[in-house]
């Protein structure tokens, strides 16, 4: 499928935009998905099993989704916290301008779109979701980790969804070890929810 490379910056196919239906944040809504990204289909299983064992967001605060694709979680974020300040990390051009198209026609006015170079180093936040780009490798999928992770703020708190036979559960005693060398006594990794073959991962920052 042609979503293969949806980590690539540029898909190489023409774009072929779709309107799809599906609830989020509790609502039905519409949205548009596109060939070249990932999960053009819709609902990612993954994500579904994230968004169905998470507790909701806090009211405010400063949010992230690490890997957006065309906004399932940052949606979410934006619809039911829209008090808070929600950043979509994005690679992929296209998913990114699917994005930034859905949070408009939806009314999302407290989401921002950006590159990950385009987020400022000082940048902290309360709370992140994501479900991250198992497929770009191990050790590109480790650095991705270890450069958002220590984002978060005192207090704040990251959730990952990872398939359970795509290595999520050595990813995450090699996550709580690589924090701790780094960042010594500062988080903690635990395994927050299994939900149909998929492990919901917890980290938090003292």
């Amino acid at each position: 499928m042609d979503s293969a490379h949806y980590f690539s910056a540029d898909p190489a196919t023409p774009e072929r935009r779709r309107r799809i239906s599906l609830t989020l944040a509790g609502r039905e809504v519409e949205v548009e998905t596109a060939n070249g990204i990932f999960s053009p289909e819709g609902l990612d299983k993954g994500t579904a099993a994230m968004l169905h064992t998470v507790p909701d967001p806090p009211p405010s605060g400063r949010f992230l989704d690490i890997g957006a694709g065309w906004g399932p979680l940052a949606l979410t974020l934006g619809l039911r916290s829209p008090a808070a300040q929600v950043t979509a990390v994005e690679v992929n051009d296209r998913a990114a301008r699917l994005c930034r198209d859905n949070a408009a026609a939806l009314g999302v006015e407290n989401l921002t779109v950006a590159r990950p170079e385009d987020v400022p180093d000082s940048a902290r936040f309360d709370l992140v979701w994501s479900n991250p780009p198992i497929r770009i490798g191990k050790e590109a999928l480790h650095a991705l980790l270890l450069q958002w992770l220590p984002r978060l703020a005192p207090g704040g708190r990251a959730y990952l969804v990872v398939q359970k036979n795509l290595g999520a559960d050595s990813l995450l005693p090699w996550l709580a070890a690589a924090l701790e060398e780094r960042h010594p006594g500062e988080f903690t990794a635990i395994r927050h929810a299994t939900e149909k073959g998929f492990r919901i991962l917890r980290v938090d920052r003292a």
